[in-house]
């Protein structure tokens, strides 16, 4: 399913690094998720997911639930659904009202068919087995119950690749520099259709593209940053790369204007 090197895989998926470091508190994610303010067209990816759920009756469960944006948003919009968060993060999970509970992707705790649907938004890249995840997942969903995962395009952000490879290269002295790590890329919006549908027979992929326009560094600075927990995957001195990638951004926006992100990620929605 992936040609990516191992050592790759091995730091997208290392559970230590992942609930010790990446997702101790949610400072890292916030900041990845933040710079989506500066985003035309503005999605509500909590309200396109709640509209998914729409027909669902009962129980809903959020496989690695992160810092809860989803969680809250379906207690909000739905009171009428039962909803539970799961995460192998413990820190992260101090700041999300319960229930909530630790629990690793490939081996959930819950009964079978037990669910009405289940969620999967920006996680299943970093399970180490993803078939043997999508298999939990179809395991604990109801027979007319559906999942919705989520990730990125492999070319997503490809702007913001190339500014890290600039600023790379100009610390070590090179044309380019090494590529960043990508944290989506073993489940990408392209891959992720092939190990849903060894689960499911109809699969519903929405893509959601759009530009982030900053006018100001710091959006970007803060994103770059928040990758600080795989600081030793990028073969160059991680601060000091930031911080050139800062200075050029700056330089940029003096000439240009802005600094414009194309993004593109999108949901899929799985039914049997």
């Amino acid at each position: 399913m992936t040609d990516l090197p191992a050592a790759h895989d091995a730091a997208v998926t290392d559970r230590g690094r992942l609930a010790g470091r990446a997702y101790k508190s949610d400072r890292d994610l916030a900041a990845r998720q933040s710079l989506y303010q500066w985003q035309t067209p503005r999605y509500d990816l909590p309200g396109i997911v709640a509209q998914h759920l729409s027909g669902v009756r009962g129980r809903v469960v959020d496989v690695g639930c992160g810092n809860g944006k989803f969680v809250r948003r379906l207690r909000q919009d739905r009171p009428d659904l039962v909803v539970l968060g799961l995460d192998i993060a413990p820190g992260i999970l101090a700041g999300v009202p319960g229930p909530v509970a630790v629990a690793d992707a490939t081996r959930l705790p819950l009964a079978s068919a037990s669910m009405d649907a289940a969620l999967a938004l920006h996680m299943l890249y970093h399970v180490p087995d993803i078939a043997e995840a999508v298999k939990e997942l179809s395991r604990v969903v109801s027979r007319d119950g559906l999942v919705v995962a989520s990730t990125n395009s492999d070319r997503d952000k490809a702007e913001l690749n190339d500014l890290w490879q600039r600023a790379a290269g100009d610390v070590l002295g090179t044309e380019r520099g090494p590529a960043r790590i990508s944290l989506s890329a073993r489940f990408s919006l392209e891959k992720a259709p092939a190990f849903l549908g060894e689960e499911f027979g109809r699969i519903e992929t929405i893509e959601l593209p759009g530009r982030v326009t900053v006018r100001a560094p710091e959006p970007v600075v803060a994103h770059m940053a928040s990758y600080q927990a795989w600081a030793d995957q990028h073969d160059v001195p991680f601060q000091a790369t930031v911080e050139r990638a800062r200075t050029i951004l700056v330089e940029h926006i003096a000439r240009h204007g802005a600094f414009e992100i194309t993004c593109l990620g999108g949901i899929l929605v799985c039914h049997r």
